[in-house]
């Protein structure tokens, strides 16, 4: 088998982690950190982010009927506080529309467009190739393994 370095070797650490669990969580940073640096880089090629393109795709879950921009939050990938900075960006690229919604004018309806959809189309494919690259070398045993520890991890009892 394969060795690779630990945690503790690339960081150069001369102790040891204290307990197991800040090994772990260490892990899941520095692993986070790697991939996304990837994944961001991508989006900005597309002149998006990875929060802007979670919108994107929220939206096109919900088809034509759109959602109340107040409920976008709850369906995010990855918490972000400021629903409202990512929608007016998306509306200025006109990748998105907003509305009042005609039951309940203090209700604003917000869904994604044409262009919107054609910048999904586009990204997709390409998301899915890096992903294939950064994890590919895992089998699908262990990426099944790994999703299901991933949401133990997030599910404390």
């Amino acid at each position: 088998m394969l060795q690779h370095s630990t945690l503790h070797e690339e960081l150069g650490e001369f102790q040891p982690f204290q307990v197991p669990e800040q090994e772990a969580y260490l892990n899941l940073v520095r692993t986070h950190a790697l991939l996304s640096d990837e994944v961001a880089e991508l989006f900005k090629q597309h002149h998006l982010s990875q929060p802007l393109y979670n919108v994107l795709k929220v939206l096109a879950r919900m088809g034509s009927t759109g959602m109340p921009s107040q409920s976008i939050a709850q369906y995010m990938v990855a918490r972000d506080p400021d629903i409202t900075r990512l929608v007016d960006r998306l509306q200025k690229d006109r990748l998105i529309e907003r509305e009042r919604d005609e039951q309940d004018r203090r209700i604003v309806r917000v869904r994604v467009t044409r262009s919107g959809l054609d910048a999904i189309e586009t990204l997709d494919p390409l998301i899915w190739k890096l992903h294939q690259q950064q994890l590919g070398h895992l089998n699908q045993e262990k990426l099944e393994l790994l999703n299901q520890l991933l949401v133990e991890a997030r599910h404390k009892p």
